[in-house]
């Protein structure tokens, strides 16, 4: 899927770490994710016209899933370990987009910690999820 201006979410990503830094894209993650709190700069960084769309109330707006799937998708090409206890959390999320992409983040992150709650995962309702959380398993 392409982000802002069709670029990947790689590429998204990227461009952000470059014109507001690592910590920077680490951080507005961490605040997505546990917090709530919603940077509308960092949103439209990462999804472009999409993110004005979530920022103007569609889809759930700021408190639907999107913002968290978004941040966590971003930790896919930016990572510290301090976020791994928000992908542990997320693994409960009520949301099957942002479980399933927790799950692909932790397995490429090797979150280890997240072993218990994939285990569980392979009893989800939704076969994406179980997919996920048995390449995370297979992955181990």
């Amino acid at each position: 899927m392409a982000g802002p201006l069709g670029e990947t979410p790689r590429r998204a990503v990227e461009a952000l770490v470059e014109r507001e830094g690592e910590p920077w894209v680490v951080e507005r993650c961490l605040d997505v994710l546990m917090r709530g709190d919603v940077d509308a700069t960092f949103l439209r960084g990462l999804s472009g016209r999409h993110a004005q769309h979530v920022l103007e109330g569609h889809e759930g707006g700021v408190e639907g899933y999107w913002p968290r799937v978004w941040a966590l998708r971003a930790m896919l090409y930016c990572w510290a370990a301090r976020q791994a206890p928000a992908v542990v959390t997320c693994l409960g999320d009520e949301s099957w987009r942002v479980r399933e992409m927790a799950l692909r983040v932790a397995t490429r992150r090797e979150v280890v910690d997240a072993i218990p709650q994939a285990k569980e995962l392979l009893d989800d309702p939704v076969a994406r999820v179980r997919r996920a959380a048995t390449d995370f398993l297979d992955a181990r």
